[in-house]
């Protein structure tokens, strides 16, 4: 039998993909942290036969189940009774935990159903998982040597917070992670995949860390994953990675781990003590919304003006009607003008502004689908215009998505330049 985890998780919804399993991904990167070994998922469907066949294979070949879902009280939710069934160990209601339950319900001022009664219902040898966020507990089970079972429920927050505050902790004291895996992982935009690892690619070979591309929503990303004892000594041996992929990458190389664009930003902003004000047109408040997703947002950002239509253009941000005649809402003298209107009418200190064809229709020949332009209006310079073919291959949402994403880059780069110059 391997030394590995397995995953395992129940639900008919992610069997017809009305729900995604974003529990999985979660688990496996939690497994890969703490290095446990993780080769088998298994996603299989409410139906105690094929539940049972799913433990059986399991049981064969990892040490570690990871069960998620089906530990709700309504009749579809079948994970413990199905586990006590197959490992024949009869289920026992646990007191503290149908008051725990009862006590959640009486906190929201509700009373409790008397289908929740059965989340008391826990095989005989399992210790409680408890679930400090919602009623659902889980389950802690050595049903036989060498074999653990752990049980969460399928709500990601819940089987979160479980994980972090109890399995990943037990899992260590039962020496299931005695060398860890840790990452850092760089962020880049403006450079392609291939590009960039052009770039990189001696770094491929290295075997501790390791560095490994990935490209995801118009970015590209480098992970470097180092295996020790402790995060310190994962941090000796990333760092002097770290400090040479950054060397390479440049500009390009934006920020890690969990910054975004919009984070980044927003501190260049607030170390010069800078506003900024946004006028789009084709992403609809895309860009104010990446902004504000920002916590403290509000201390450099100060508002924006969605101009759809052509009169909000020329009423609200004072765009010349005879450039939209001659050349078009779709062009870089409007996106400048955009900017500059938008940062007058705020009184900020910079202006970024979106106007292009996100499609599916409007383009033309001239002016295909995924042409975008993205004016900046800076405190002392003249307004600039930036140019992007994003083409029409993935749709709407892209274009907008990659439009927004390009605004907020190029502010950043003008940014590292200006913030440079004044210190």
């Amino acid at each position: 039998m391997n030394e590995s985890a397995e995953i395992i998780c129940i639900g008919t919804e992610l069997l017809l993909g009305d729900i995604l399993n974003s529990n999985a991904q979660f688990l496996a990167q939690q497994l890969a942290q703490l290095g446990i070994p993780h080769y088998y998922q298994t996603v299989v469907g409410d139906n105690p036969l094929r539940i049972k066949r799913a433990v059986a294979i399991a049981c064969e070949r990892s040490r570690l189940l990871i069960f998620t879902g089906g530990l709700g009280p309504t009749p579809d939710d079948l994970t413990h009774e199905t586990l006590a069934d197959f490992f024949d160990a009869p289920l026992q209601k646990q007191e503290d935990v149908l008051e725990d339950i009862q006590c959640k319900f009486a906190q929201r001022g509700r009373v409790m159903p008397e289908n929740n009664r059965k989340q008391a219902q826990i095989p005989r040898g399992a210790e409680v998982l408890p679930n400090p966020v919602g009623s659902a507990p889980g389950i802690i089970w050595r049903p036989r040597s060498g074999l653990t079972l752990l049980t969460f429920p399928g709500v990601p927050r819940e089987m979160q917070t479980m994980w972090r505050e109890t399995a990943a902790p037990y899992l260590k004291n039962q020496g299931w992670a005695q060398t860890m895996i840790y990452s850092r992982t760089l962020r880049f935009w403006g450079i392609s995949e291939s590009s960039l690892a052009e770039k990189v690619s001696t770094f491929f070979q290295s075997q501790n860390p390791t560095v490994a591309p990935y490209a995801s929503q118009g970015e590209v990303k480098l992970r470097i994953s180092a295996k020790a004892a402790s995060e310190a000594l994962a941090n000796e041996l990333i760092q002097p990675i770290e400090v040479q992929l950054r060397k390479i990458g440049g500009v390009d190389c934006y920020g890690a781990n969990e910054d975004t664009l919009a984070s980044v930003v927003g501190n260049l902003l607030r170390s010069c003590q800078a506003t900024l004000a946004v006028a789009e047109s084709c992403t609809g408040g895309g860009l104010g919304h990446m902004l504000t997703s920002t916590p403290g947002s509000s201390e450099y950002f100060w508002g924006g003006v969605i101009s759809y239509d052509n009169s909000v253009k020329v009423n609200l941000l004072g765009v010349l009607e005879q450039d939209l005649i001659d050349q078009g809402a779709v062009s870089a003298a409007v996106a400048k003008q955009m900017a500059v209107g938008v940062k007058t009418q705020l009184g900020t200190d910079w202006g970024l502004s979106i106007t292009g064809i996100a499609g599916p229709g409007g383009g033309t020949a001239t002016k295909p689908v995924g042409l975008v332009y993205v004016g900046l209006a800076s405190p002392n310079q003249t307004p600039q215009s930036f140019v992007y073919h994003f083409g029409n291959f993935r749709g709407r949402e892209w274009i907008r998505h990659l439009s927004a994403c390009s605004a907020l880059d190029v502010l950043r780069r003008e940014l590292l330049n200006h913030c440079k110059g004044l210190n």
